[in-house]
């Protein structure tokens, strides 16, 4: 399909799963707004490969008044955000008694409320247009639960929920909002908890086998590759009628 003429903002994508949502919305002609605290030098120049227009803005999710200013400048630089994948989140990871509240907070804000702002900003502009999609990338642990990430499985719950409330409200438009809940992806946090395991007397090959064994049946990785053919669907007309999902991309680890 072509996006040839639409606009898409991507969270938290400067490196990793978002900038690979990107790179795949780009290739399909859309223009990018990038966002992420990471060099957008070489995130801008893999972008703008593709014979797209693309900026940056280093907005800090975790203010609602960064937020704002993040989609103003979309909005100056292109006219419209049509199409917001909301990607950016943090982790950490400690028992409930242990938790740091700043830390909860923290996660909340970035991995929870951030998408209710942006999505509150873009709708109004997707409803004059007649079309939009909202692409919340959420996680397997919107599904279900993991010891020691009270935070992060508490905000992509919300996340989901969110999803299905925004699907409903806007059932009857061209607009759509659905959630991806990805299992593991191979992004430099993860790689962290590979590499320390290896570090505890094993080889790299051997943590990474039993990271995946955990939990991932498939024993391979989800890539961004996946993840952003899998918004690319959603912005599809093919796609026009899953609302308020949340699709897991997760190597069978909801199948146990």
């Amino acid at each position: 399909m072509t996006l040839k003429g639409k606009t898409a903002l991507v969270t938290g994508s400067t490196s990793g799963i978002g900038l690979g949502i990107a790179q795949v919305l780009a290739q399909a002609g859309a223009n990018i707004v990038l966002n992420g605290f990471g060099d957008p030098a070489p995130a801008i120049a893999q972008i703008k490969h593709q014979g797209v227009e693309a900026i940056h803005h280093p907005a800090d999710l975790s203010n609602i008044r960064q937020i704002e200013q993040l989609f103003a400048a979309a909005e100056r630089a292109f006219g419209a955000v049509d199409i917001l994948v909301n990607n950016a989140g943090i982790q950490h990871v400690a028992p409930v008694e242990q938790f740091p509240v700043e830390a909860w907070d923290k996660i909340i804000a970035l991995n929870l409320s951030a998408v209710f702002h942006g999505s509150r900003l873009v709708l109004p502009g997707m409803r004059e247009r007649g079309w939009g999609r909202i692409v919340n990338i959420a996680s397997v642990h919107g599904l279900v639960g993991s010891t020691g990430k009270a935070a992060y499985v508490a905000a992509k719950h919300g996340v989901v929920g969110l999803t299905k409330v925004i699907g409903l409200e806007t059932a009857t438009s061209n607009i759509t909002c659905n959630a991806i809940c990805p299992g593991w992806v191979l992004t430099p946090l993860v790689q962290k908890q590979i590499d320390d395991r290896a570090a505890n007397g094993g080889d790299a090959q051997q943590a990474q086998h039993d990271l995946l064994a955990e939990k991932q049946p498939s024993l391979a990785f989800v890539t961004p590759q996946h993840l952003g053919e899998l918004v690319l669907f959603l912005c599809s007309e093919a796609g026009s009628q899953v609302r308020g999902a949340a699709w897991n991309v997760d190597g069978g680890w909801l199948a146990q």
